[in-house]
C-alpha cells in the first residue's frame, strides 16, 4: 500500500520510509536509480518536506540510499540485505 494513513500508530515519516523501502526492494527503484525529488514526494504522498527528509534519513541509516548534495538521493548498489534476511544469516 502506497498511502499514508493518518490513523496509523506509526509516524508519517516512518510510513513514508517503509513505502520507499518497499519500492526499492521490489525493484521499482533499482540500484543506482535517483529517487524522486523532495517536492515531488511531498505532492505524491501529501506530506511536508520535513517528513520527506526524515524518511530519507531513515533510509540512509539503513544503508539503502545515499544523498549527493545538489544532485538528489540515489539507491545504493548493491543493496544491503533486508533486516529480516540479515537476522537469518
Amino acid at each position: 500500500m502506497d498511502k499514508i494513513s493518518p490513523d496509523s500508530p506509526q509516524y508519517v515519516y516512518e510510513q513514508l520510509a517503509a513505502i520507499i523501502e518497499r519500492k526499492i526492494r521490489s525493484g521499482e527503484y533499482p540500484p543506482g536509480t535517483r529517487l524522486p525529488g523532495e517536492l515531488t514526494m511531498t505532492h505524491d504522498y501529501g506530506v511536508g518536506p520535513g517528513t520527506v527528509r526524515r524518511a530519507l534519513n531513515i533510509l540512509r541509516d539503513k544503508g539503502l540510499v545515499v544523498t549527493v548534495r545538489a544532485r538528489g538521493s540515489f539507491v545504493v548498489d548493491p543493496l544491503p540485505p533486508a533486516s529480516d534476511e540479515a537476522s537469518t544469516s
